[in-house]
């Protein structure tokens, strides 16, 4: 799995180290990705593009009898898709000089890394077993993408040999405004996907930051929970640094 969280309640803790999961996640963004760009390409052709490149389908390190190479990612860009420049080199020569200095690392530390590299992109990320539940969710975010109600979403191919759940990931362009944080889950429960999301800020991956890291800083700092009793249905959005609900 390349985006983690901390584990849900009930889930033994993962074995693995931070630094194996910020690993993994290089390599999936380094090898090749298969991208539909509504940028350029015709919307007909959008059905035959998803039935062909079905998140449970499509492996993540191929199939070489089959002649298939590695897939890193399985992404739909939406059409107002703007990629941001952003200064990772600087944010990671920030992150190194904190290290050195001794300072505690906290949520607020990071933060501030965060904004004076302006390293603002984050993502709610779905966990879902490969099958109909996880093909059905990403066709519902990646519709939403077509539809210009998403910049951006991307989803892990199927890994045989990992942790078994594959990750959605739909993103927005300001971890620190809460109201954009919640517009964009309310985007995707409206599309029809009701499985719990965690949300995490791009900095933490660009740093490694990830489960099990040595700071002990929980990789995700929103969980969404669709409640399916409340009139009208909603979801109950907890912030996990302070942890408030929203309102």
């Amino acid at each position: 799995m390349e985006e983690d969280e901390a584990p849900i309640d009930g889930e033994v803790e993962a074995p693995f180290a931070a630094e194996t999961y910020a690993a993994e996640a290089m390599a999936a963004d380094m090898d090749p990705w298969i991208v539909f760009d509504s940028r350029k390409t015709p919307r007909s052709e959008f059905d035959g593009w998803l039935a062909t490149n079905s998140p449970s389908q499509v492996y993540r390190y191929g199939n070489e009898e089959g002649g298939f190479s590695p897939v890193g990612w399985i992404a739909v860009l939406g059409p107002n898709h703007c990629p941001s420049s952003v200064d990772v080199m600087g944010l990671q020569e920030s992150w190194e000089k904190l290290l050195a200095s001794g300072r505690p690392v906290s949520f607020q530390t990071v933060k501030e890394l965060a904004l004076n590299h302006k390293v603002l992109t984050g993502k709610w990320l779905m966990h879902l077993e490969a099958g109909f539940k996880l093909d059905y969710a990403w066709e519902c975010v990646a519709r939403a993408a077509l539809d210009g109600k998403i910049s951006l979403v991307k989803v892990s191919p199927f890994n045989p040999k990992g942790e078994g759940k594959q990750v959605i990931c739909a993103y927005n362009q300001n971890f620190t405004d809460e109201n954009e944080v919640i517009r964009l889950d309310s985007v995707i429960r409206a599309t029809g996907v009701k499985c719990p999301l965690s949300y995490k800020p791009d900095v933490y991956t660009y740093l490694g930051i990830y489960r099990n890291n040595r700071w002990k800083l929980c990789p995700t700092i929103y969980e969404s929970k669709f409640d399916l009793e409340c009139v009208p249905r909603r979801s109950h959005i907890v912030n996990k640094v302070t942890n408030l609900e929203l309102t």
